[in-house]
C-alpha cells in the first residue's frame, strides 16, 4: 500500500446544492495533509465521506485499500468537528470505553489511558467528571480517545480550534509524535502558519471544488508572484512609488513590496539604492496565507503562473 488515501471524482449533493464537486485527492502512508478552505468550502462534507459517515453521491474512494472506512474503523482515528463525550463519565472511564473500543484491553489499555493522561496535563482530573472540564480540556481528552489505539491513519477536522496556545503547542507536539511513528495524518484548518509548519502537503478547496495540490514548496513555486524584502534607511515610503511594485507594506526602517508580474526584482533594487541605503535585500514567494486569499478571493481563479490540478 503506497497511498493511505485514494479518492476519485467524489462528489456530494444535498438537494440541489452541490457540496463537493468531482474531488480527487491521493495521500501517500505515512504524510502529514493540512486541508484548507474557507467556511463552506466543502472540508467537513469531504471528511465524513471518507469516514463512511455519510456517501457521495458519484465518484470513488479508498481507505487503506478499502472500498468503505467502516470495514477498517479499528485502524482509523476520527476527531469530528462536532465534539461528543459523555458528560457523565470520568476521565478515566472515557478513554478506558474508546479503548476498549478500538480493541485495547487490560494492562496495555491502563498504561496507555495513565500515560496520555499524563502528557495532556489530566492525570489530576481522571477521576473527575467530564462535564466538569473546561472546553480546552474536553477537546485534548477527545484528541487521545481518537489517537489511543495507535491508528495507521488519523483524520482530524479542526483540532486546533478555539485552543489556547500552550494547548496548540501541545497538541502540535503529539501531531510530531505521529508523523514519527509513520502515521498518516488529514487535518483540516483556517491557521495557515499550522500548516506550514507540520504539513508534507497542502490541499485547498473552495466552492466545493478542489483548487490546489501538493508540497508546500510545490505550490508557493506555482505562483509568479514575488516579494521583495527590504531593511534599511532613508525615505521608504517613496518606494510606493517605484515602477512595478504593486502593493507596499512599509513600517519603519522594513518594507515589503509585491512585484507586479514579470518584474525583474534587480530593477527594484537598482532604483531603491537610490532612495535608501540597505541593510537587507531579500526575494520571496508568498507564503501560505497569501496563496490562500488569492485563491478564494474574487472569483476564486487561479493567478498567472498558477497551474491548476
Amino acid at each position: 500500500m503506497t497511498d493511505a488515501l485514494v479518492l476519485e471524482g467524489i462528489t456530494k449533493r444535498f438537494g440541489n446544492f452541490t457540496a463537493v464537486d468531482d474531488f480527487s485527492l491521493r495521500m501517500p502512508v505515512g504524510q502529514v495533509l493540512g486541508f484548507l478552505g474557507p467556511n463552506g468550502a466543502g472540508k467537513t462534507t469531504t471528511l465524513r465521506m471518507v469516514m463512511s459517515i455519510i456517501y457521495p453521491d458519484a465518484g470513488r474512494m479508498t481507505v487503506l485499500d478499502h472500498p468503505n472506512a467502516a470495514e477498517v474503523k479499528d485502524r482509523i482515528g476520527y476527531l469530528p468537528e462536532e465534539r461528543g463525550l459523555y458528560r457523565k463519565m470520568t476521565v478515566q472511564e472515557t478513554l478506558r470505553y474508546f479503548g476498549r473500543l478500538k480493541g485495547l484491553r487490560g494492562p496495555e489499555l491502563r498504561r496507555r489511558v495513565d500515560e496520555y493522561l499524563e502528557r495532556i496535563g489530566l492525570a489530576d482530573w481522571k477521576r473527575k467528571r467530564v462535564e466538569t472540564l473546561s472546553k480546552g480540556m474536553s477537546q485534548k481528552l477527545q484528541f487521545i480517545a481518537a489517537i489511543l489505539h495507535q491508528p495507521e491513519l488519523v483524520i482530524l477536522d479542526e483540532p486546533f480550534s478555539g485552543l489556547d496556545p500552550l494547548n496548540v503547542d501541545m497538541l502540535e507536539r503529539l501531531l510530531g509524535d505521529l508523523r514519527r511513528r509513520g502515521t498518516t495524518v488529514v487535518f483540516s484548518t483556517h491557521q495557515m502558519s499550522q500548516a506550514e509548519r507540520m504539513c508534507d502537503r497542502i490541499v485547498l478547496i473552495n466552492r466545493a471544488r478542489k483548487v490546489i495540490e501538493g508540497t508546500l514548496h510545490e505550490v508557493r513555486a506555482r505562483f509568479a508572484t514575488r516579494f521583495v524584502v527590504l531593511d534599511g534607511e532613508g525615505d521608504l515610503e517613496a518606494l510606493r512609488q517605484l515602477g512595478g511594485v504593486a502593493n507596499a507594506q512599509i513600517t519603519s526602517g522594513h518594507a515589503r513590496l509585491e512585484l507586479a508580474d514579470g518584474i525583474d526584482p534587480n530593477v527594484v533594487l537598482r532604483a531603491a539604492l537610490e532612495k535608501m541605503r540597505i541593510a537587507r535585500f531579500e526575494v520571496q514567494r508568498p507564503d501560505l496565507q497569501e496563496i490562500f486569499v488569492k485563491l478564494v478571493s474574487g472569483d476564486g481563479k487561479m493567478p498567472r503562473g498558477a497551474d491548476q490540478e
